[in-house]
């Protein structure tokens, strides 16, 4: 497939070198888990050295948020410099959040001074060794949980106890216990997670495929891959809540009518336009979204399955969004410091396209909503991050999150920052 106006090295360099460097001090990182069970020192170094928030990649990166176009009254800022930054879990009691990666690290942000600007970033839990923690959430009590590619953690009062290596931990799910080993892929392999109104944890799970093999249909439906689990915030009682999906990488639950929302990356290899990108409603446990037989009204044809019947039932997305512009995190707007008219609806980060003739994306979404809970109109809130003309990344958005102030923060793994979005009447 062709692929061209490939993003050319951003201005990351300088902390990704710094954050290297980081982790070359830490410990070699043996498994420390069973220690750290028992409430046990791992004999880790208990300075954990902060990223530097200064500097020429920071300072490129706010050069680079002048081109950012936003409606009236908006302003973007920098609010932290962190490596490889995807999905955010923002603390219940404190000015901190966490924020997942694809690669080994979970870093605690802190805005100590309430400044609006994170003062310290560094590693959480560095006598652990994570694999791919891509999603982070919280529980009711203030727990941590961490889902990785294949194992869930939960970390009770993180947001307390965050400030040395070691800390207590829970394993909801073992490593290997939450898809089968053989199953493990490099691709699709970033977890999100949320606690549902039900108190019940919900987890997404991308199938490894571009279109799973028919021989792996019915594994992926029990086990839930291509769709979404929920279970006890213990592991038991799992449950397979959503099938017929093929790659999210966002969720969040309408706090009105407790409904969950989701997004979903589509089938790549069939054309620039086709099939389009997917932000899903579920209503109850046990719907089916089409994949692999339908997604955004485009038939699939890998595999045939464009001959196969549509099973009954299936649910139609909610939005249909441009063709491979990569929809990930997303977020509802529960505060008030935006005007009425974003109050009630969600935001969504577009990825940006890595497999389009003209990349589109690196955005943000904004989905109000009609009375009936359905979605109403979807617009482009934050744009820029993509060169027009060059088809250059100048950074790439992941997911969303919404600060206690109301403010809003939109991460960038390509970056690796977080920016903070703030409103005030022009």
């Amino acid at each position: 497939m062709p692929r061209t106006n490939r993003p050319s090295p951003g201005p990351q360099a300088a902390l990704i070198a710094a954050a290297l460097a980081i982790c070359a001090v830490l410990p070699a990182q043996a498994q420390n888990i069973d220690k750290l069970k028992q409430m046990k020192v791992s004999g880790t170094d208990l300075n954990i050295p902060p990223v530097p928030q200064t500097g020429p990649a920071a300072d490129a990166i706010r050069k680079n948020l002048e081109k950012v176009k936003l409606p009236a009254g908006f302003r973007i800022s920098l609010y932290a410099m962190v490596p490889d930054a995807r999905h955010m879990a923002v603390a219940p009691s404190t000015n901190m959040l966490f924020v997942g990666t694809r690669k080994t690290a979970v870093w605690a942000v802190t805005d100590r001074l309430s400044t609006g600007t994170a003062s310290e970033v560094k590693a959480f839990a560095p006598s652990l060794n994570f694999k791919v923690p891509n999603g982070v959430c919280w529980t009711r009590d203030g727990s941590l949980l961490v889902a990785e590619h294949n194992r869930v953690l939960m970390f009770p009062a993180a947001e307390f106890f965050y400030e040395g290596p070691d800390v207590a931990v829970a394993e909801v799910v073992p490593q290997g216990q939450l898809i089968p080993v053989e199953e493990e892929s490099f691709n699709h392999g970033a977890r999100t997670c949320r606690v549902g109104p039900d108190n019940l944890l919900y987890i997404t799970l991308g199938q490894p495929f571009n279109v799973q093999p028919r021989e792996k249909l019915k594994l992926y439906e029990q086990v839930g891959i291509g769709g979404i689990v929920r279970m006890a915030l213990d592991g038991s009682k799992r449950e397979v809540f959503a099938r017929g999906v093929r790659n999210s990488v966002g969720m969040d639950f309408n706090p009105k009518d407790k409904t969950l929302w989701f997004t979903d990356n589509q089938t790549d290899g069939m054309g620039d336009d086709i099939p389009m990108g997917e932000i899903n409603r579920a209503t109850q446990a046990g719907q089916f979204f089409g994949y692999p037989y339908i997604v955004a009204k485009t038939r699939i044809t890998d595999g045939g399955y464009d001959k196969d019947p549509i099973p009954a039932g299936a649910v139609n997305p909610q939005v249909m969004t441009d063709a491979h512009a990569a929809d990930l995190g997303m977020a509802f707007y529960t505060a008030k410091q935006f005007p009425a008219k974003y109050q009630g609806g969600f935001f969504s980060a577009q990825h940006g396209s890595w497999n389009r003739t003209k990349p589109v994306g690196a955005r943000v979404l904004f989905t109000s909503l009609k009375p009936d809970g359905t979605a109403d109109k979807t617009e482009v809130f934050a744009d820029g991050w993509l060169d027009g003309d060059t088809g250059v990344y100048r950074g790439r958005p992941v997911d969303v999150a919404v600060m206690k102030d109301g403010s809003l923060l939109v991460s960038d793994d390509f970056a690796g920052a977080i920016y903070r979005i703030t409103y005030s009447a022009p």
